[in-house]
């Protein structure tokens, strides 16, 4: 959770580099702007990332 940005708190995610195909794919439905790129996250991620999720919501209700 980044909360020093100028647009406000941010949730940071890192993950692997999708490879060409897949950005493809993606950017056919929502292309990416200059600043953004195509990442994977692994299933077994989806708790954490829900967690952090929950907890970067409760922590802006608090802002």
């Amino acid at each position: 959770m980044d909360t020093d940005t100028a647009d406000g708190p941010q949730l940071v995610l890192q993950g692997k580099f999708a490879d060409a195909v897949t950005r493809a794919a993606c950017s056919q439905d929502s292309p990416p702007a200059e600043d953004e790129g195509v990442i994977r996250i692994p299933v077994r991620m989806v708790e954490q990332i829900r967690k952090a999720c929950d907890a970067a919501e409760a922590a802006h209700a608090q802002l």
